[in-house]
């Protein structure tokens, strides 16, 4: 069965969530950083979340996968700690070596990864040692590719001043708001969205997104992601078609990269497509990446 066809029939009933989560904090290049995990037997499937949100975004997977599974906060990020700059630069480069790092500490070596947004930091690492890769799934990630241009909020969170100043405006508040342009009708976000956007969202979290930002110049993203041809293992893009952030023709794009991929095109959904505007997708991620819930 294909991705595609597996959507249409996990949109027809959503699994019951029926796994506990465990949380740990563990030591990674001496930063403290904030893991979920379920627990199983074998290659566990990694899931590394974006910006501005953490690993409790991934939620309703780990709730439903048969394990074993984890997912972690990135350094300035949810409960991991905020580093001083000197220590941890918070740049694309960084954060791409401190995934590589996490996945040392805690003896993963075969996983399966699923990224979304600035999630792609993992993609990074994973380029240099494809052959531990068993599957991988990209959703609505910034493009590692050529002919991207930054989308307007981030045009403005990288001009120093201006993005300082709208920062301040990114308040819990005001997320509400902010977070209409990421739904594809432009309605408002559902409320477990705006918590993993806004839970433990202080100073050191918006000065790591601009730094983050302001380290990727469109051409270092292209150069990250010449080798997204050495991953050989099967991969699933999945692209909203209303992503106001990253257009469409990048989903397509990853998928030619890709060289065992199948592209999963969602056209009526937004940045988020598991927060309510894509039935099914849960489950469809969870059996693709074979960790799938079966009690």
């Amino acid at each position: 069965m294909s991705a595609s066809d597996a959507f249409a029939a996990a949109a027809g009933g959503a699994r019951a969530a029926s796994r506990s989560i465990e949380t740990e904090t563990v030591s990674v290049e001496g930063i403290d950083t904030f893991v979920r995990r379920v627990r199983g037997e074998g290659p566990p499937t990694v899931f590394v979340h974006g910006v501005p949100t953490h690993s409790g975004d991934w939620t309703p997977f780990l709730e439903r996968a048969g394990g074993p599974a984890l997912a972690f906060d990135l350094p300035g990020f949810g409960r991991s700690q905020r580093p001083q700059p000197e220590r941890f630069d918070c740049s694309v480069h960084s954060y791409g070596r401190f995934a590589e790092s996490l996945l040392a500490e805690l003896g993963i070596g075969e996983h399966s990864l699923v990224v979304h947004d600035w999630g792609v930091v993992a993609l990074i690492g994973a380029q240099r040692r494809p052959q531990r890769l068993r599957r991988l799934c990209v959703i609505d990630a910034v493009p590692l590719l050529p002919g991207y241009r930054w989308h307007r909020t981030a045009r403005h969170w990288r001009t120093p001043l201006l993005g300082e100043l709208l920062m301040r405006l990114f308040t819990p508040r005001l997320a509400p708001l902010a977070l209409r342009e990421s739904r594809g009708d432009w309605g408002p976000p559902p409320r477990e969205l705006v918590e993993a956007a806004t839970a433990h969202l202080d100073r050191g979290t918006l000065d790591a997104i601009l730094r983050l930002y302001r380290s990727a110049d469109e051409p270092v993203l292209a150069q990250l992601g010449k080798n997204l041809g050495a991953i050989a293992a099967p991969a699933l893009v999945v692209w909203a078609g209303r992503d106001r952030y990253l257009p469409a023709r990048f989903g397509r794009g990853y998928a030619a990269a890709l060289p065992n991929s199948e592209l999963l095109e969602l056209p009526e959904a937004g940045h988020w497509p598991w927060w309510g505007e894509a039935p099914g997708l849960v489950e469809t991620v969870l059996e693709f990446t074979e960790v799938v819930n079966e009690a």
